[in-house]
């Protein structure tokens, strides 16, 4: 069965066309990037005029790229959240209209989970249980997978995800947008033991994250603590250089090693590191250390599947609705915020205010 993938969950408009649950014949992604370095970051409203202008472009180039006809699809797949609404509404309403106008059955899936199953997409031998990282510019969350399709939360970040630290951090040291590729290309020049910044909540068995400390601790270090302000243009390119490779060290640090202490505790037989900060090659090797120290195997996606896109949507969809039929329909409404997958178990929200006695 061909499956055509739908993603418009934040700024990249992507269509693609799967055969069975793995095999792709064509991915594009038409990117927003241009449209919104100008204002440092994605204005939500200009990314959904965007997707509105070109969804249906994109989905015409895709099925012309894999050679096939929208009549030879069997399956639309599209991400019903989490994202921006208005984002997400472009692509569900456009699957949507698409699936009754041909009669091609629908189903919605998880834009986490998505990034979940593309480590799958691009391997063979992950073992179960296993533990899974999603690490983003919008997500760090981190999971016990029984199985693929099953999960336990055991943690995510309480305030910044380590991807938006990333890009805040590249903003603090004059690098354009996207910055968070441009603190890896920077930091590979420098010693991430040259500046000392902090590790936050590294508790053996606490699985949430923090990053809005470590983000303002470079803040301090580049622009200087009260009482001896200096100009962050006047740091030089070696210091700048060794800025980068500390922040990274300290923000890569609590990821691999909870990944690697979750690893320990519930006896997984591998972990799987997957969103678009997975793409980072100084995080790929850390990780690629703690695996030979443990023993425990660590899989990471394509990198082209690292970063949203509509193959790991329409991967996962076909997944799904080979094994849940009933989810196959348009009974299905976009969301903004995380949503539980079906199976997950134990899902609690870290950045949630907690409940004060009065």
């Amino acid at each position: 069965m061909l499956t055509l993938g739908i993603e418009t969950s934040c700024d990249e408009t992507s269509a693609a066309v799967v055969e069975g649950e793995r095999r792709i014949l064509s991915n594009i992604v038409a990117s927003q990037f241009d449209l919104h370095a100008r204002y440092g970051g994605v204005v939500p409203e200009l990314a959904c005029r965007r997707h509105v202008e070109v969804i249906s472009q994109t989905a015409e180039s895709v099925l012309d790229e894999a050679g096939v006809a929208l009549g030879d699809v069997g399956l639309i797949s599209v991400v019903k959240g989490p994202g921006l609404i208005g984002a997400l509404l472009v692509g569900v309403s456009f699957g949507k209209a698409l699936a009754r106008a041909v009669d091609i059955p629908i189903i919605g899936v998880n834009h986490v989970e998505a990034h979940l199953y593309s480590a799958v997409m691009s391997n063979e031998g992950i073992g179960f249980p296993a533990i899974g990282l999603v690490v983003s510019g919008g997500h760090t969350m981190l999971f016990l997978m029984e199985d693929f399709g099953g999960y336990r939360w055991l943690g995510g970040t309480v305030d910044d995800a380590v991807g938006e630290a990333g890009d805040k951090v590249a903003t603090v040291l004059g690098l354009p947008y996207l910055g968070g590729p441009l603190v890896e290309k920077l930091a590979a020049a420098g010693n991430p033991s040259a500046i000392e910044f902090p590790r936050a909540m590294m508790r053996r068995r606490s699985y949430d994250f923090s990053y809005a400390g470590l983000k303002t601790a470079v803040l301090y270090h580049v622009k200087g603590y009260a009482g001896s302000p200096r100009d962050p243009s006047l740091i030089d390119d070696a210091e700048r250089a060794d800025i980068a490779a500390g922040y990274q060290a300290a923000a890569f640090e609590p990821l691999v090693k909870k990944t690697m202490w979750a690893a320990e505790e519930f006896a997984a037989q591998s972990a799987v590191v997957c969103g678009g900060v997975s793409r980072n090659e100084a995080l790929r090797a850390m990780f690629a250390d703690a695996a030979t120290e443990s023993g425990v195997p660590v899989f990471f996606p394509a990198r082209e599947l690292c970063t949203d896109n509509a193959a790991m949507v329409a991967g996962l969809g076909a997944w799904r609705a080979a094994r849940f039929p009933e989810e196959s329909s348009t009974d299905f409404d976009a969301f903004p915020n995380f949503g539980a997958f079906d199976s997950l178990d134990g899902y609690r929200d870290p950045r949630a205010r907690r409940g004060r006695k009065k």
